[in-house]
């Protein structure tokens, strides 16, 4: 299954920024819809004092200029895409437990972005930021607070993209079994049934001999609870000792082929840093030419 769904990092919470300016961006969103792109998700669109434009209740707001916010959106009506928003992650507070506090930054900032873009013709969706891996930190009154306001304030799709507890991510003493995580996502679902509308669970997290249970794991999750499942394949390596470069090509196109037996839609994070010709990333401009050649693209 081709990619057709790319995540927009723009916060640099933890992938440099490649200091893009509308040039670069209108020549990437070009290439997003001659390769079949036509989804593009803000993963976060407000971290801590961050924001992709100047807001007003971001708490504590850095003075940006730069409305990244508007030129996503314009720029995706122009080339075809189908934008999600992203919400606001504080950081900070839900990792505490308080919830409420962080619904409450939520549903302002929700409402800003909806009085800001709501009218906008590529605002097709919303993603909530809070990836989790297990049912805990009062993870589905979080998800039924901000979704359901994310939906009152602009009713379309709401999609989050949580992950397995593997060892790629916690380590051989913290990781949990697979069947854990079916366990507490059957609960996660059940809790918040209605609000969240489409799951694409990310795949990075696991061992690659682990990508078939999880697949038809999730598969039969989101079946009985209704949930559209997309597939969240990462284009960057986790098995290398720096963070992060590219993924190894024999291991995206055999991380796609799994994918590809129960997922609707493959997004990736993420494709303008891992897998451009623009990136400045040599490897990804390698990537890039294989996955053409697989999927007989020609430019």
């Amino acid at each position: 299954m081709r990619i057709t769904g790319t995540f927009l990092d723009e916060i640099t919470h933890d992938i440099p920024s490649q200091n893009w300016g509308e040039k670069e961006w209108r020549k990437e969103f070009g290439l997003y819809r001659e390769v079949g792109i036509d989804t593009v998700v803000i993963i976060r669109a407000g971290y801590r004092d961050r924001c992709v434009f100047p807001s007003k209740t971001v708490p504590g707001a850095l003075p940006v200029k730069d409305d990244l916010a508007a030129m996503f959106l314009d720029l995706a009506e122009e080339y075809g895409q189908s934008l999600f928003f992203g919400t606001y992650d504080s950081g900070d507070h839900w990792m505490k437990g308080d919830w409420k506090k962080e619904t409450e930054v939520n549903k302002a900032f929700v409402d800003e972005v909806a009085s800001r873009y709501g009218e906008k013709k590529a605002f097709a969706g919303w993603y909530m930021c809070h990836e989790t891996a297990r049912n805990h930190l009062n993870i589905t009154d979080l998800f039924n607070a901000i979704g359901g306001h994310c939906k009152a304030a602009k009713d379309v799709p709401v999609l989050i993209s949580p992950f397995p507890m593997g060892e790629k991510q916690a380590g051989k003493e913290n990781a949990v079994p697979l069947s854990t995580t079916f366990k507490e996502w059957d609960e996660i679902f059940g809790a918040s049934s209605g609000v969240i509308d489409i799951c694409a669970f990310q795949d990075g997290q696991i061992h690659y001999h682990e990508l078939p249970e999880f697949h038809a794991g999730v598969s039969a999750l989101t079946k009985k609870h209704g949930v559209t499942l997309w597939a969240n394949v990462e284009s960057f390596d986790r098995d290398m000792p720096i963070k992060f470069p590219p993924v190894d090509w024999r291991n995206l196109r055999m991380k796609l082929e799994e994918a590809g037996k129960v997922a609707e839609k493959v997004i990736t994070f993420e494709f303008a840093h891992f897998m451009s010709p623009h990136s400045v990333w040599p490897a990804a401009h390698n990537l890039f030419r294989q996955y053409c050649e697989e999927f007989v693209i020609e430019l």
